[in-house]
């Protein structure tokens, strides 16, 4: 009951924001806001101003741990690789309407590394040059996709509504296949095509409806082996994740938007207030805004 009148509660909100007097203004302090953050982009190397451009243009990146080179992630896998031994095996029997499974808030509490490696400073100036606006992370959600036929939510196609731009990296954690789940997009360029066509205004889009408007020949699955690393604005591009058939598919997904998305009411957390107290004690002040940006 109390999801069903969160859910109506958004929708009442979204529906204010969709006032044209309201929406100008909101997207007017929104174009501000980047104009004035211009001259306080953290500086990049090269090679990630070229990630920074590369997202621009094409809105993903398919790379890999070891191409990132982030300093912590040996820690980040060990623990990784602990907690995928501790996930259940199975959707319960009373919930087959499910299709994941997500580490439990004391499970991330008790493989830490995983928090923190998505706050690795790198990783937050590469986003914030790409956002055009300061970070808010959002933290990990440590998945296990199920190879059963459940195709509703994230197995249709959809765009993320929490902000213009926003940022999910992906890790895969076992070796991905086109029968193991992949994470699947609509190339950039066919985003407005889709959207004018659908008249799209979010939600989920049925396959049989999307192969109308653009041909599963353009459909780009996302495989790889573990380790594999996808970087992907989810508000600009359709995407969803593809139904696993021969087996689970283990992945991190870390979550970003700027600190002041454009949809903040569905700006989901799941860790505690709490948890997150215990976890800023290791945090610089800049990490520290990117979890507590509320």
């Amino acid at each position: 009951m109390n999801i069903l009148v969160k859910k109506f509660g958004n929708r009442i909100v979204e529906s204010f924001y969709q006032i044209t007097f309201l929406k100008n203004k909101i997207e007017t302090k929104y174009q501000m806001s980047v104009k004035k953050h211009i001259n306080n982009l953290p500086l990049l190397s090269t090679a990630d101003l070229t990630l920074v451009e590369t997202l621009k243009n094409e809105g993903i990146i398919i790379t890999s741990l070891a191409t990132l080179s982030i300093t912590s992630t040996p820690r980040m896998l060990q623990m990784a690789k602990k907690l995928m031994l501790e996930m259940p095996h199975s959707i319960p029997a009373n919930e087959k309407h499910k299709f994941v499974i997500h580490a439990t808030n004391k499970q991330i509490m008790e493989h830490t590394e995983i928090f923190y490696w998505g706050l690795q400073q790198r990783l937050l100036d590469i986003i914030e040059n790409y956002l055009g606006l300061p970070v808010a992370y959002h933290h990990p959600s440590f998945r296990r996709d199920i190879a059963n036929q459940v195709q509703r939510k994230t197995r249709l196609w959809h765009l993320d509504k929490e902000d213009r731009k926003m940022i999910k990296i992906i890790v895969y954690l076992n070796d991905v296949n086109d029968d193991c789940g992949p994470f699947q997009y609509i190339p950039l360029s066919f985003s407005p095509t889709i959207t004018c066509s659908l008249r799209y205004n979010y939600g989920y889009v049925q396959a049989k409806t999307m192969q109308q408007v653009i041909s599963p020949l353009n459909w780009k699955s996302c495989t790889g082996s573990s380790g594999t690393v996808i970087i992907v604005d989810t508000a600009k591009i359709f995407h969803r994740g593809k139904i696993p058939t021969n087996s689970d598919r283990f992945a991190i997904f870390f979550d970003y938007t700027s600190q002041s998305p454009k949809h903040p009411f569905y700006c989901q957390r799941s860790l505690t207030n709490e948890n997150l107290i215990i976890l800023a004690e290791k945090l610089s002040e800049k990490q520290k805004q990117c979890i507590f940006w509320r």
